[in-house]
């Protein structure tokens, strides 16, 4: 379900959709009727409270969100909070300016929701289970969905608002295209670096006590419904697998596949360029009698693209080409080439080369395939109905998994210790990680269902918990001792690259500084963003640095992935030029230009919205 909603989702209008549906009961503002009145809100906007509940709800989407990547959580938390700022100033500025969603509005887009529809028809048992998992009446439910849709469409009104001109894409192409002159000389770690004594480690032991601990961990117990095991339990006949067949035949067909060439004649809006193109057209089509059709499209194709390679276009498939090419390229035998044709870019002289004809698998062949997707489309619903039933219990037995385990027929499962950062089996996902070691989980309550894809639910709660505890010395000694020998061995790099670039500022070349220091100079002329044999942070710094005035070079410096420093001289930035392939991404490059260009306004437009707004933040 996760991954419908994100497909067909985004912006502010993806984040209160996730917020609604992913999270049963996470609904803003939630203290002030579960107890929580006398809690100090984390954030202010306006009137609005915040509580850490919020934020926490907030930050399992995040989570949720990256799927199994690794992740700052100190980061995304504050990203989270910062999202739930924006939001509600926003919000609040749609209401000041009276922006409405109509009922008409909100029903159609509901019924739209393909997590709402079974065979392409939005499904009232669906909804009604969605409504009955969030607690929420139809009319509640309308309500925040016109409030996502009124956001959305501030949002839209901004950024749509922004355009671009081909004269920016050229700009851009240009810059992405250009190349750049320069020497460098890299300054490797010392070797051979003396390891610090005990007392050393001692004292950095003492100064840095908080950066040597053991890591909080956590045990959990927990109860999963999966999609995939309910789908096994149901029994089929081979009548309703060759019924679901039937139903469902094109899934089960390869279309036709046909591999054409073509000779395009150009036209421009105008009649008179209509009729020019088309008699080249016609001329074209006598003179294949004298000639191939490969050497005509070499010789006369307005399409530079594919003229040298005889016309072809590769590979189609039924549905995908304009109407009247399609019509034609059905008609044509292999060989055939067809009479002019007319299409938005001009006429085209049309061959097929060769046909794949369509193909129906038989029942037989895909029986197994069949089967699978019978039961799965049967187990949805009752997927739906266990995945209610485990939200209804948990929330009436919040200290307690076997009414759960028992009510959708599942067992309870045990991981091992975890931590907030890394664990083993269902462990490995960060949405079970995050909600494990939330506030109202480690005080011993269920947690909430949480969602891992679009087909599997889990219920969990903790079994033990093993704060963060202070490592002694000795068992972090080695480890100290290896980090200062580094650290040292980084400064004595620096210092050396201080010196070189001090050197350099004097007036000595690249050349004499690298002889001086008995270090090896390396020279690239023209050298390009895509070159996979500079590293990355060499890259970056070149072609963030200033462009060099004649006859003084911009000297800079950076860190390499293994630590060592590196200063670089850039002697001069070359130009880019519009390759052929640049232009034909022209109009591409245009729209999404115009669309950053957007996002950027729209930025600078929540930016002001924040800044006439009263936004009180604890500051713990």
């Amino acid at each position: 379900m996760l991954t419908k909603i994100r497909e067909k989702s985004q912006g502010v209008f993806a984040w209160v959709i996730l917020l609604l549906i992913c999270v049963p009961f996470a609904l803003w503002g939630i203290q002030n009727y579960l107890g929580g009145g006398s809690e100090r809100p984390v954030v202010t906007v306006g009137d609005k409270e915040f509580f850490e509940r919020d934020v926490n709800n907030a930050y399992a989407q995040f989570a949720q969100s990256l799927g199994g990547m690794n992740f700052d959580e100190a980061l995304i938390k504050k990203q989270a909070l910062e999202k739930l700022i924006n939001d509600e100033v926003l919000w609040q500025y749609v209401q000041e300016k009276g922006l409405v969603i109509t009922n008409q509005t909100a029903r159609e887009f509901v019924q739209n929701l393909e997590f709402l529809q079974t065979d392409g028809k939005f499904d009232k048992t669906k909804y009604k289970s969605l409504l009955a998992t969030q607690r929420m009446t139809p009319a509640e439910f309308t309500a925040r969905i016109k409030k996502a849709l009124a956001m959305e469409q501030m949002q839209k009104t901004v950024i749509e608002s922004s355009f671009a001109t081909q004269a920016d894409a050229e700009r851009f192409f240009a810059i992405q295209n250009q190349t750049r002159d320069i020497e460098y000389i890299n300054v490797p770690l010392p070797e051979n670096i003396a390891m610090p004594t005990d007392d050393e480690a001692l004292a950095y032991y003492e100064q840095h006590k908080d950066q040597f601990q053991t890591p909080e961990k956590v045990k959990i117990e927990y109860v999963e419904l999966s999609l995939d095991k309910l789908a096994k339990q149901i029994d089929v006949t081979d009548e309703e697998l060759k019924t679901y067949y039937e139903e469902h035949k094109a899934q089960y067909s390869t279309p036709a596949r046909y591999r054409i060439s073509h000779i395009l004649f150009k036209f421009n809006k105008n009649k008179s360029e209509d009729n020019v193109a088309l008699e080249r057209a016609l001329k074209a089509k006598q003179a294949l009698q004298q000639k191939s059709f490969d050497d005509l499209a070499a010789e006369i194709s307005d399409d530079k693209l594919t003229a040298p390679k005889g016309g072809d276009l590769g590979y189609f498939s039924e549905g995908v080409m304009d109407k009247a090419f399609e019509e034609a390229v059905k008609s044509l035998k292999p060989g055939d080439v067809s009479e002019p044709v007319k299409s938005a870019f001009g006429y085209h002289l049309i061959k097929l080369t060769e046909l794949t004809p369509a193909r129906i698998k038989s029942f037989e062949d895909v029986k197994d395939e069949v089967a699978a997707s019978y039961r799965k489309e049967r187990a949805e619903n009752r997927f739906y109905e266990l995945g209610e039933l485990m939200a209804e219990v948990s929330y009436e037995n919040p200290d307690n998994l076997l009414p759960i385990a028992e009510e959708i027929g599942a067992e309870i499962k045990q991981t091992d210790w975890f931590t907030r950062q890394a664990g083993q089996g269902i462990a490995e996902q960060p949405a079970v990680r995050s909600a494990a070691f939330s506030e109202d989980v480690l005080k011993g309550n269920n947690s909430e269902p949480i969602e891992l894809g679009n087909d599997r639910l889990v219920v969990m709660r903790v079994l033990e918990h093993q704060p963060a505890q202070p490592e002694g010395f000795d068992a972090v000694k080695s480890t100290i001792k290896a980090q200062l020998q580094k650290d040292k061995a980084r400064k004595m790099s620096e210092e050396t690259a201080q010196q070189i670039r001090q050197a350099l500022s004097q007036g000595m070349t690249m050349a004499e500084v690298a002889d001086k220091y008995k270090l090896e100079l390396h020279t690239i002329s023209g050298l390009e963003r895509a070159n996979a044999e500079v590293s990355l942070p060499i890259k970056q710094v070149v072609f963030k640095a200033a462009k060099p005035l004649p006859g003084k070079p911009t000297i800079v410096m950076t860190t390499d992935v293994d630590g060592s420093q590196v200063v670089i001289s850039l002697n001069k930035v070359n130009p880019g030029k519009l390759t052929e392939d640049d232009k034909l991404k022209l109009k591409l490059a245009v729209r999404n230009i115009a669309k950053a260009y957007g996002e950027t306004e729209f930025n600078a437009f929540l930016k002001a919205l924040r800044e006439r707004t009263t936004i009180k933040q604890r500051t713990d």
